[in-house]
Formats: structure tokens, sequence, C-alpha cells
């Protein structure tokens, strides 16, 4: 027997073994979790990505399917959705500017239209907590748009879940790298008042456990739920409670009435790895009280013993996670919005245009092994090899226009897969032991590129090959490469100098101060 949409008929709630779930977002921070515990729950799982190559290194891209699309582009959506049981809807326009509310609108509209159309049994949407009687008018923009997108998507005519979080801690998300770097940096604060404000956070641990269990509710359900862990806190509990667990003094927190969500966001951007893009919106969400009004949800997706998990316990498996090295996906995992995404054209004549370029080369006294570690290990803790100063004035810049900065980091100390991103860089490509490709995500006038290279050459030897690579946009893009261009020498000439001389220290080789 089968249902009006051809699926094997089931009894209510229960899907067929292996059903298939389609996660959109799966490069992000939620979806990139999500995948592997569909998996592990014993659902089959397809992924939409407008960039398939970024999931290439996950370690369950082999178990997954992996097909090319967006949420705005109503075809590559249809061929998706096909044969889909539960699809997950884990993308926003967070950060974007102006014109994410339509953006967002459209998309969930699309995706609305186009899981009916295919017969999707449901969708499950990870939104925001909306404040207690705060009316939408006075609500964030992005907070409102999360609710608008949980309302178009309960109106599509397919059974829905809409779940609400307010702050999620787990390694890497960006609530918790806020918090982390606020508490670990400033052991005395002056705060906006918001740091007063009631806050209900949750584990992503259960964030991730009841979008699993949203898979097999009833047909009949179709609602949003509130989620959150077992307490209510303020954020200057958080605070306080982090630098405890963390083993750090008492921090001292003056809040003060002055401090707007747009001077916060800015007072955020400057602290921590968070840029002012995403900052808002998290400070913005924080002036209301986001606290639960129901647990509903444990009637379809039972508590087991322990859980939810305690906001102590949360913070101490985050930190654990990170000490551990061991963090799976960070809140830079997704591309920031208004960052250039072009790939590095393959025409090496550069078709569109003037394309400039930097070459450095050497010859390095250690095997090939040894210089592919150094390369991979680049940015984050290990710098990059070069006049420190110029790359740390270079990151301020950057996040006094908006962007990123260097403070991002690394998702992991030795390990690089594509899609990571590496200070205010993004890893583009890797072949290991041979290439790393890395895409600027700074603000600048045009498109850049990095290229690391360890080879052999001709005679057998090892061979550091660098590449950068610039693109301009316009007269202020040739301005620009023709004003940073004397200092090449010393910025990139020293990077191939210094990477060289670590992996001949490191192979037991010449000493790093040793001329190659």
């Amino acid at each position: 027997m089968t249902d009006t949409q051809g699926h094997p008929a089931q009894p209510p709630g229960r899907l067929p073994p292996g059903s298939l779930c389609l996660v959109t977002g799966a490069t992000g921070y939620i979806g990139g979790r999500l995948v592997p515990e569909l998996l592990k729950a014993g659902h089959r799982v397809r992924c939409l990505a407008r960039t398939p190559e970024k999931l290439r290194d996950h370690p369950w891209a082999g178990q997954a399917e992996i097909v090319r699309g967006d949420v705005t582009d109503a075809g590559s959506l249809a061929a998706a959705l096909q044969g889909v049981d539960v699809a997950y809807y884990l993308v926003h326009a967070l950060g974007s500017g102006r014109g994410f509310e339509e953006t967002d609108r459209r998309a969930a509209r699309t995706f609305a239209d186009r899981a009916r159309a295919a017969g999707v049994r449901r969708i499950v949407y990870l939104g925001g907590l909306i404040p207690r009687g705060v009316p939408d008018r006075d609500l964030s923009p992005h907070l409102r748009s999360r609710a608008e997108v949980g309302r178009i998507l309960l109106d599509s005519g397919v059974p829905t879940t809409v779940l609400r979080a307010a702050v999620i801690i787990g390694s890497g998300s960006a609530s918790f790298e806020m918090l982390r770097y606020l508490t670990e940096r400033l052991p005395v604060m002056v705060t906006p008042s918001w740091v007063r404000t009631r806050i209900q956070p949750i584990a992503v641990r259960d964030v991730l456990r009841y979008l699993v269990g949203s898979a097999t509710m009833p047909a009949d359900v179709s609602r949003a739920f509130d989620i959150g862990g077992p307490e209510v806190v303020t954020y200057l509990d958080m605070m306080r409670r982090y630098a405890e667990i963390d083993g750090l003094p008492r921090r001292l927190i003056l809040p003060v009435p002055v401090l707007t969500p747009r001077l916060s966001s800015h007072w955020v951007g400057l602290v921590t790895p968070v840029p002012r893009s995403i900052a808002r919106p998290l400070a913005e969400s924080l002036k209301y009280e986001v606290v639960c009004d129901e647990h509903d949800i444990a009637d379809w997706v039972p508590d087991p013993p322990g859980t939810p998990i305690s906001f102590d316990r949360a913070l101490s498996l985050a930190l654990q996670k990170v000490r551990d090295a061991q963090v799976d996906t960070r809140w830079s995992s997704a591309s920031v919005p208004g960052t250039p995404s072009d790939p590095l054209p393959t025409d090496p004549d550069w078709a569109g245009g003037s394309l400039y370029t930097d070459v450095r080369e050497r010859t390095v006294d250690a095997p090939p092994q040894a210089l592919w570690r150094v390369v991979e290990g680049i940015g984050g803790e290990n710098g990059w090899y070069s006049f420190p100063v110029a790359w740390a004035v270079r990151g301020w810049l950057d996040r006094l226009i908006g962007g990123v900065g260097l403070r991002r980091g690394r998702r992991d100390a030795t390990l690089l897969r594509i899609g990571d991103s590496l200070d205010f860089w993004r890893v583009e490509e890797i072949e290991r032991g041979r290439l790393l490709r890395l895409r600027a995500e700074m603000r600048l006038p045009g498109l850049a590129w990095l290229e690391m290279y360890a080879e052999l050459d001709d005679e057998g030897r090892t061979r550091y090959r660098q590449r950068a690579l610039f693109h301009p946009r316009g007269l202020a893009g040739h301005a620009y490469w023709w004003s940073v261009s004397p200092f090449h020498a010393l910025v990139f000439g020293g990077m191939a100098r210094n990477i060289a001389r670590t992996a001949e220290a490191a192979a037991g080789g010449p000493t790093p101060g040793a001329k190659p």
C-alpha cells in the first residue's frame, strides 16, 4: 500500500526505515552537526549546498548524498526534494545587510511551495525564541524575520515543526564564542544593560536531539515549540559562571544603559572573533527576555535522564571540546554574508580582466611531508610567518570597516578542510600533501587568493611555491594593489622564507635562523 504521494503507507508518527531527510544549511554550524546525527538515527541524508565542495572533507561526506542548489532557486529545490520524507530548513540571511528580510521571505515561500509539490511529509525549522508579549513591529529585524519564516512554513500545507531556541551553547557556536571571549579577555567590563536580561540557554546537544526527534512526529502535529535548557539566567550570570568553570578570577561587570545594540555590536566585534554583522543581531535578540512559555516538545521527543542539559554542564562540554581541538563545526563554517565567494578562475589569462600575481619559490632542505605540515598548520595561533605587526594591523583595519579580521582563527590546530574559515581567509581547495588555496574574506576592492604548494622539482628536491593573486574591482582595486605591492617582498617574501626555515627545522635540517 502507498499513500496519496506514493510513499509506503506507515502508521502515524512512524517513518519508513531509511527515510530520506533533506538538510539545507549543511555547511553551517547546526546543519553540519545534524547530518551525522540523522545518519546515526538510521535515516538517509541528502544535503543541499550552493558549493557542494565545502562538504567534501567532512567525516560523513561519503555517507550522505550532496547536491548543488539554493533555497531561492525553485528548480534546484524541486530536484533536491524529490522522494524526500523530512526537509530541514536551517538557512538564514544573518548579517546580510539591507533586504535580508525579503531574501528570507522569498526563500521560505519557495521552499514551502516546492516541499508541498514534492509531497514531503514534514518540514523542520530551527528559529529564534520570541519574547513574550512583544509585538512584531518592536522585535529586532532578524528575530522578526525568523518569526515570519516560521509562519510561512507552518502555512505551507506540509506538517511543520518549528523549534524556537534562544542562546545555543556549544563549542564553536557564535553565542558561546561571544561569551567565551568577553569573559576571558575582560576581567573588568563596562557592559550594556542587556546583561541583566533573563535568558533560557540550551545546549547544542539538546537542539540536535529535538531536531532529529522532530522527524517522527505524527502528521497531525504542526506547530511551534519553545526549546530551552532547565535554567533561566541572565547574561551576567552566564559570564560569571563561565569564569568559575574555566578557573578564571571573578569578573567585575558594570552594566550601563548607554550602550545601544548598535554600540554593543561594535564592542563585541572588537573584543571577540564574532564580526559586527553577526554580533548585532545577537545583541538585539538579548534586548528582551527570551524564556520558554512551554515544554510541550517533551510530549513528542521525550527527555532522557539528565536532559535537558544544565547550563554549567553545557559550558563544561563546550570547553572540553575546545581544549581537545574537537570542534566539529563553528559559527564561521558558513560563509559570512557579503564576503566574496567567486572561485579562482581556471583560465590562466583571466578573460574577465586584470589578474595581478606575486609568486615566490624556495628550495627546502626537508621532506615534502614536513613542509606540508607547516603549510596546513598556518594561521591561528601559528600566525603567518612574516611581519606579525603588519598582519595584525591589516586584521584590525578589516574589523574597523566591518570585516571579519584575523581573530576567527582555526577550527582545528593541525587539519584543514574545504570551507574552513582561517582568520580572514577561507579554504577554497586543499589537495592534502600538495596544495592549499585560500580565498580572502577581508574587505577588499577586488578578489584575492593565496596558494601554497609543497612539491618536488625535476631534481627530486622539495620545493615550496607560493602565489598571491588579486583581481581588482575598478580603479580602487588597481590603486590598492600598487599601494601595497612595495610591501610584498617583506610580507610574502618573508612568509615563503620562514615557512621553508620552519619546515627545515622540524625535519632536523638547518636551524630556523640559518639561510637556506
